[in-house]
């Protein structure tokens, strides 16, 4: 995951660390995942019924593969 991020993602990162709020990246990370997550509660919900809906339409739409 953190080749993916840019530099500028990952001096986040480090800015949680230097600070002390996290030990690692990857705890830094699941600081970051957690904090969007308890104020974004929500929203994520939101999303993930509608992915659910989106998900049963196609199961429930014409077989592609005939």
């Amino acid at each position: 995951v953190m080749t993916r991020l840019s530099l500028h993602e990952r001096a986040t990162l480090d800015t949680l660390i230097d600070a002390g709020v996290a030990r690692s990246r990857s705890e830094a990370l699941s600081w970051c995942v957690q904090l969007v997550a308890d104020n974004e509660a929500d929203w994520i919900d939101r999303l993930r019924s509608a992915m659910e809906e989106v998900t049963q339409l196609r199961d429930s739409g014409p077989d592609s593969r005939s």
